[in-house]
């Protein structure tokens, strides 16, 4: 296994791993804090501040994990206290089940229930949305509806994420849902299943500009990005929603990026000291007016397309200052088939300027209403109507 990835996921919390050059990750299971505004059973997001570089290299995992299994014992948990150890925050090591896992997540798969799970300002975890055609909607859960515990256990003071993994678990399993409407409490048990994400969705709005959502960077959804600026009303303008974007391939962030430019770089980065660059497909629209949307949920390969489209004068960011992750990890495979990823190094935007816990603050700053102003600078540009 070879090629470096960039994927959210602090040590100590077990994930899938990644198949190719990676931003962020689709497929995780649980957080350290909650201090983003929603999340998703088929992409929670990771929650942890920055990525230190790795104290400790992919031979001495892998020398401990051989040397555990020598001994009749398990070579993934070796390797675990081993990269825990490291003090690499985004170190990881995956078992064989969560590498499939996420192989599956970066083809727009998952395994959950089809609910999306956000906290209010008052506290209270609600559902955020149900996919159609998922165990929860024929369950008759609705978005609004109040969540209050997982197979019993109460899920008030649980952090997003971790809500976020109860639902997840294996195909045909179940899982028994207690909820909350307009003040009455019922039950649901529901059978997880395995469900097809759409990454990439389109509206046009009354004045002609086109809303593009992108929820995450799986296979094609850079390519899906592409079509709709390229069907896009000729003069409309562009409003690109990167909010709670949590990652995925990078080929596909390039690609998404490529759709508003014409060559050109899109980010540097640097695996052991060596020094790389990504670079933009030629062909791309560089006339449409375009805004991007941001908030604290976009991250990772969501990071590096508003930092390309920015730096390059290619769009106005609207919203909060994004996440912050810009490391680099490196998978390798281990002696019994799991994966270990440790730090490498970190990327930056094409004006040079670093990402890792820092994030990228927009251009126009809109806690509230951040839609609605996108919308009316969007306007000002001439992307409307």
């Amino acid at each position: 296994m070879s090629g470096p990835e960039f994927s959210p996921r602090p040590h100590g919390i077990r994930r899938g791993a990644a198949l190719t050059l990676v931003f962020g990750v689709v497929l995780a299971t649980a957080a350290a804090t909650n201090c983003l505004p929603h999340d998703d059973d088929s992409a929670p997001r990771p929650l942890s501040a920055r990525a230190a570089a790795s104290t400790v290299d992919r031979e001495d995992v892998a020398r401990a994990a051989a040397e555990a299994a020598a001994k009749g014992k398990s070579g993934t948990e070796a390797a675990e206290e081993v990269v825990s150890r490291s003090g690499d925050r985004w170190g990881a090591v995956y078992d064989k089940q969560e590498y499939e896992e996420f192989r599956k997540a970066l083809e727009g798969e998952y395994t959950g229930v089809g609910l999306g799970a956000r906290r209010t300002s008052e506290g209270r975890v609600e559902v955020a949305r149900v996919q159609p055609d998922s165990p929860a909607e024929r369950a008759g859960i609705r978005a609004g509806d109040r969540l209050l515990a997982i197979d019993g256990s109460d899920v008030s003071r649980r952090p997003v994420t971790e809500v976020v993994a109860l639902l997840r678990g294996s195909s045909g399993t179940d899982v028994a849902l207690e909820l909350e409407r307009d003040g009455r409490r019922w039950s649901r048990t529901l059978t997880r299943a395995l469900l097809t994400t759409e990454t990439v969705t389109v509206e046009q709005l009354p004045d002609g500009a086109v809303v593009i959502r992108v929820s995450s960077f799986t296979k094609g959804s850079g390519e899906r990005v592409r079509k709709a600026v390229r069907e896009a009303p000729a003069g409309s303008g562009v409003l690109l929603d990167l909010r709670g974007n949590d990652g995925g391939l990078v080929s596909e962030a390039v690609a998404a990026a490529s759709a508003f430019l014409d060559g050109g770089l899109v980010a540097t980065y640097d695996v052991r000291g060596e020094q790389l660059a990504l670079h933009a497909r030629q062909g791309g629209d560089t006339e449409r007016p375009v805004v991007t949307l941001v908030d604290a949920g976009t991250m990772s390969a969501a990071e590096l397309v508003t930092g390309a489209l920015k730096d390059r004068g290619r769009a106005v960011t609207v919203g909060t200052r994004t996440f912050g992750k810009g490391s680099v990890q490196m998978p390798s495979k281990l002696p019994d088939g799991s994966v270990a990823e440790l730090t490498v190094g970190h990327y930056r935007t094409p004006s040079g300027h670093s990402v890792d816990g820092k994030g990228i603050a927009p251009d126009l700053v809109a806690p509230e209403g951040a839609e609605k102003r996108a919308q009316t600078v969007l306007s000002g540009l001439g992307g409307g109507s």
